[in-house]
């Protein structure tokens, strides 16, 4: 009983002397990163400059990114300072908790660089626009949507499913497969016998049929149609079909548009033919005896 009368005489006075001000202290970083939060929104959405070649979504997709990063490195840092006061608070002396911090930051400059090279190298990421969360990018040979981007790493996932988490330093390449807009480039091979003329009025008309149907028109923003004879193949001729699409509308467009061809070449009577090999049998002499 005199053990816990001592308690409670001891923690009680704490309770409202420092236990209110830890309270008030974590109040005010929880309202401190509400309102930045809304803060650091609305200076992204005014000062991103808009992108002549860039669409609403993708400059969307820009400040999403932007305002991401911001959000997560201004937590790190208001709940480090809420820490070191909360201990403070408690009676933690935590002069030597900065001194060791020191050092271990000098440390930390030696060893972390790999670290501080992802780090800088996000910072190009994200600043360059090189691409957004959303967007659908290969890295080295991961190809995936972008799920996050921070400073220290991108993280992609894959047709699979697959997650992959890549750092930042260690990115040589990126291409961005969905940015401002997409492009569809198929090749097609068709017999030698197929009336050229005939095949163009074909292919145009299967695009322009496309890109006039309300389930794929908001998608398409250039017609695909056909371009040129591409190559003269061993046993087709191949033919480049071109078009535009919105980001990464490029694959659904591009394989509807080889579903329409295909029924419309039956129609029409336009092979696709198998690759055919040519074998050439000579003659044996006959000997008379």
């Amino acid at each position: 009983m005199d053990y816990l009368q001592n308690f409670s005489q001891k923690i009680i006075p704490w309770l409202l002397s420092g236990g209110i001000r830890i309270l008030v202290v974590i109040v005010i970083a929880f309202i401190v990163l509400k309102f930045a939060a809304i803060f650091i929104e609305k200076i992204v959405r005014r000062s991103i400059r808009a992108d002549y070649f860039s669409s609403k979504e993708a400059e969307k997709k820009r400040e999403d990114t932007l305002i991401r990063v911001s959000v997560t490195t201004l937590k790190i840092i208001v709940w480090i300072a809420v820490i070191l006061m909360v201990l403070s608070e408690i009676g933690i002396n935590i002069g030597p908790m900065l001194a060791a911090a020191g050092i271990a930051g000098l440390a930390f400059g030696f060893g972390g660089q790999y670290l501080i090279r992802d780090i800088i190298s996000g910072l190009f990421i994200i600043f360059e626009n090189q691409y957004r969360v959303g967007d659908v990018v290969c890295i080295g040979t991961t190809y995936g949507l972008v799920e996050d981007v921070n400073l220290r790493l991108t993280i992609l996932r894959d047709l699979d499913g697959t997650v992959h988490h890549i750092p930042n330093g260690e990115i040589k390449k990126a291409s961005n497969l969905s940015k401002d807009f997409s492009r569809i480039n198929i090749a097609i091979g068709v017999s030698y016998d197929t009336d050229l003329e005939k095949l163009e009025k074909v292919v145009n008309k299967i695009g322009e049929k496309m890109a006039s149907d309300p389930e794929w028109k908001d998608s398409i923003t250039e017609v695909p149609k056909f371009v040129r004879v591409d190559e003269f193949a061993d046993s087709s001729i191949k033919i480049k079909i071109l078009g535009e699409t919105k980001p990464s509308k490029q694959w659904e467009v591009a394989g509807e548009l080889r579903k329409r061809l295909k029924i419309a070449f039956d129609k029409e009577g336009i092979e696709i033919p198998f690759p055919q090999i040519v074998v050439h049998q000579a003659k044996k002499k006959i000997s008379k005896k």
